[in-house]
């Protein structure tokens, strides 16, 4: 039997997912990317591809974080 408050954890998990989804589609998005779309380089590295590799890991370690975080 689940815990009585379970269900209203699974709702939260759930909303946040869906609030991280979104802002990370928002930052994937043109306007953003058309920030980082010029001919700069960090070490040797395009911005526009070191800015789409950092918000990429930012999604999967916070993704995982508020998977990890919620199951007890």
């Amino acid at each position: 039997m689940a815990a009585p408050g379970s269900e209203k954890t699974e709702q939260r998990r759930g909303q946040r997912l869906l609030f991280v989804a979104v802002l990370f589609a928002v930052l994937l998005n043109f306007p953003f990317l058309a920030v980082f779309n010029h001919d700069g380089r960090v070490a040797g590295i395009p911005v526009l591809y070191l800015y789409v590799l950092v918000v990429w890991a930012l999604l999967v370690l916070i993704t995982g974080w508020l998977v990890r975080a919620t199951k007890n």
